[in-house]
């Protein structure tokens, strides 16, 4: 019995990943390594967040990417991608650029400018906030909003 239970859990595991793999073939990946030269493929496309630390076990990193994932629809709807680099030594140009030391978080808008720096995790809810103040995102909630008044017209 006790060597049924963790097949039992392997086959649940694996059917969900199967169809997760499914949705994320359908759009493009939220979470992707930084390991570009600049951020050049998202401008005026996406509003990258960057997480750094100095390990992929770092508290800050993975406390981060968990609050990250437990409101991925909310960083979809204004257009987030999230670029993670947990390497140090391997010294990419997107770390030499940022030079964060230790954890950091930044926010990169659509126009490729940085928006703001954190050296500690940041909600989801609070990254919003700080997009929704930003005048490109403005303009994309009047027009997503006179749209849908055109649509009921």
């Amino acid at each position: 019995m006790k060597n049924l239970i963790p097949l039992v859990f392997a086959a649940i595991f694996a059917s969900s990943a199967g169809a997760q793999s499914d949705v994320q073939a359908a759009e493009p990946a939220l979470f992707l390594t930084a390991d570009m030269a600049d951020l050049s493929e998202f401008r005026w496309k996406k509003r990258p967040v960057l997480v750094f630390a100095d390990s992929e076990n770092d508290p800050a990193f993975i406390e981060q990417i968990e609050l990250l994932e437990a409101r991925i629809e909310a960083l979809q709807e204004r257009d987030v991608v999230v670029l993670t680099d947990t390497d140090p030594d391997a010294r990419s140009p997107l770390r030499l650029k940022m030079r964060p030391r230790g954890f950091m978080l930044v926010l990169v808008g659509k126009d490729g400018g940085v928006k703001l720096r954190k050296p500690f995790p940041w909600d989801v809810r609070e990254i919003s906030r700080s997009i929704d103040k930003m005048p490109m995102r403005q303009r994309e909630i009047r027009d997503a909003k006179d749209a849908q008044r055109d649509a009921v017209d």
